[in-house]
């Protein structure tokens, strides 16, 4: 065991984390990590969520224990959606890693990069098992942060040649477009409404704040696969009730699907849909037999909702951790770990 490993934690910020993490890595530690809680080596708590006072505002706490590779952590974050249209992130907050043998608190991270990347990762995760092989058109509804990230996630994934941007502000759209040229080499259209962006699309990604959907399934096209992740509460979602009805559904975690997005809460109300509508959670795909709940031909409409997983923060901290140990990168401090003789001798004393 090294000193570093001994005494100390690491500090990293957005800039080591985004270094340190880079999407095609990270689209396998998310596979890694689904596949770990398929098998049912995870502990995954729904998390606690306090909504601030006459506000949409939210602090929550998300913690986990991962079997593979072994470790307990906890991520702490707010997501204000008052943040969309500003220079300051709508997430917030901290992944706290611990190794799970002594207790020891081993790094923390930013959160809002961590977040940023592994959301998309998953959704990569989903779209390489699930879209058609072939799939290269991509629209991208919302063109925040997630909207940038998905761009990037998509391209690792599947050979997309062209992209579709919408979103409510067109300067926003604009930029994302921009990227997608000079960047990724795409041939890439700036859309003046959702039908238009998703008309020929065979991939869509919705990555908005929108409280009402912005997606309609008649848009969608026949083998199209979707990526849902904006809407991740009861009151807000951004895919209609068809959307979901026709689709083979999918997601991360079948309690958290149940119990928080509307994407899927207001279909079960109306009577559209039953729980048995889940096909499956995304890790269940990658184990032993999972290759029967996937696509099963080229007409099927396939739809991820995504609404994020602690254990994908915890796996994303680790991988981070283990590259950070190996070049020394971030802020090493003492902050507990190992007890020196002057504090064993006080926690001894009655």
């Amino acid at each position: 065991m090294s000193e570093h490993e001994q005494d100390r934690l690491v500090v990293l910020d957005r800039h080591e984390v985004a270094r340190l993490l880079p999407m095609d890595e990270c689209v396998d530690v998310m596979a890694s990590a689904l596949a770990t809680v398929a098998r049912g080596n995870a502990i995954l708590p729904l998390r606690p969520m306090i909504r601030l006072p006459n506000s949409p505002n939210i602090f929550a706490l998300m913690p986990a224990y991962l079997g593979e590779p072994k470790s307990v952590g906890v991520k702490v974050l707010t997501v204000f959606p008052v943040n969309h249209g500003t220079p300051i992130d709508a997430h917030q907050g901290a992944v706290l890693l611990f190794e799970a043998d002594h207790g020891r608190l081993l790094a923390i991270l930013d959160a809002t990069t961590v977040t940023a990347i592994r959301t998309a990762a998953v959704s990569a995760v989903a779209t390489r098992l699930l879209a058609r092989e072939d799939a290269d058109d991509l629209a991208i509804l919302g063109a925040g942060t997630q909207g940038r990230m998905h761009l990037e996630a998509m391209t690792v994934v599947r050979p997309v040649r062209h992209v579709r941007v919408w979103s409510r502000t067109t300067e926003h759209a604009r930029a994302l477009a921009q990227l997608a040229r000079e960047k990724f080499d795409l041939a890439a259209e700036v859309c003046s409404t959702p039908a238009h962006a998703v008309e020929r699309a065979s991939i869509v990604c919705t990555t908005t704040a929108a409280a009402t959907p912005v997606l309609e399934g008649a848009w969608l096209r026949p083998g199209t696969h979707v990526n849902a992740v904006g809407a991740c509460i009861p009151t807000t979602r951004e895919l209609d009730t068809e959307a979901v009805r026709r689709a083979r559904l999918y997601v991360d975690r079948r309690e958290s699907a149940l119990a928080e997005p509307g994407d899927i809460l207001v279909p079960l109300r109306e009577g559209a849909i039953g729980t048995d509508h889940i096909v499956a959670e995304i890790g269940e795909l990658l184990i032993d037999g999972g290759e029967r709940l996937r696509r099963r031909n080229v007409d099927e409409v396939t739809l991820f909702k995504s609404l994020g997983l602690a254990v994908e923060d915890l796996a994303a901290a680790h991988h981070v951790y283990r590259k950070a140990l190996a070049s020394g990168a971030g802020n090493w401090i003492a902050l507990g770990g190992a007890r020196d003789e002057a504090t064993a001798e006080a926690s001894a004393t009655p």
